[in-house]
């Protein structure tokens, strides 16, 4: 008796619903695909002004965020069930679809298993004079910061601890660096995020009445023992160097340190300050 193979693979979307006048491109030699791909790298992010989010849940998040998608590219041979979801919806918001073969693709791809989606996004200027903060706002500076992942991770844990806003200062942050995106889950989108120049930034943050807590190991202060309660902004430093002398402000804090190791991540030492805040705010 011979029994039918369905393949588990998803048809491809011209027999899901969608027309000939979606753009299909099968050459990774394609001159788009080659344009396109050199958003992969910061010089090419800065001279066009858009940059690439990959992913299906990225990608959603910068849409409900009201982030301006120029164009979206999918390979139905990657598409799960959440890829064509985000297709589908791009397509109703009549953001320009085209489809991709494998090959073409993975030119634009950085990750190495594909959900099938990466979109091109225009870059947004956001300034300190247009945020809107409440009254007993959180926010977080971090100076410095050389690794994309540790920014990104930073983003999602204060998106998830509810802070208000987050500020990068020193060394021009590519806050659209494939990895900050990725490693925030897309919290990079629905979070303010604002790269600032120091000085600006402390200028603000003074105007607006911030109390300033600082991390560093040169004190005794434990970072349980200070109030977060109100308008309160975390300053964190780079994972070699900590903060600087400059931005050594307001009440210093530690984190105790009990075994060998004499540092954290700073993305850990950010969530331990974050959580406590969060405590603090819920009693």
């Amino acid at each position: 008796m011979q029994h039918s193979t369905l393949s588990a693979r998803r048809p491809p979307l011209q027999d899901s619903g969608y027309g000939e006048w979606v753009k299909r491109i099968s050459s990774s030699h394609n001159p788009e695909v080659r344009a396109r791909a050199k958003l992969k790298e910061r010089r090419g992010r800065e001279r066009e002004g858009r940059f690439l989010i990959e992913g299906a849940r990225e990608v959603l998040r910068a849409l409900e965020a009201g982030v301006s998608l120029e164009a979206l590219y999918f390979c139905p041979d990657f598409l799960g069930d959440s890829g064509h979801r985000v297709v589908r919806r791009a397509e109703t918001e009549g953001i320009p679809l085209t489809e991709l073969a494998k090959a073409p693709f993975n030119v634009l791809s950085y990750r190495e298993n594909p959900d099938g989606v990466v979109a091109v996004a225009k870059r947004q200027e956001k300034k300190l004079s247009n945020l809107s903060l409440p009254d007993d706002a959180l926010v977080m500076v971090v100076e410095g910061l050389e690794k994309p992942g540790n920014l990104g991770a930073l983003l999602r844990t204060a998106d998830s601890a509810g802070a208000h806003a987050l500020f990068t200062t020193g060394r021009g942050t590519d806050l659209e660096n494939p990895n900050v995106i990725r490693s925030s889950m897309g919290s990079v989108f629905s979070l303010p995020v604002l790269a600032v120049d120091d000085a600006v930034l402390r200028t603000w943050l003074r105007q607006e009445g911030f109390a300033l807590v600082a991390t560093t190991p040169h004190t005794d202060t434990l970072y349980w023992d200070v109030s977060y309660r109100g308008r309160t902004a975390i300053l964190l430093g780079a994972e070699h160097n900590g903060l600087s002398p400059e931005w050594l402000l307001g009440t210093p804090v530690q984190i105790p340190m009990q075994g060998l190791a004499d540092s954290l991540n700073v993305a850990t030492t950010g969530a331990l300050l974050l959580y406590e805040a969060l405590r603090q705010r819920r009693e």
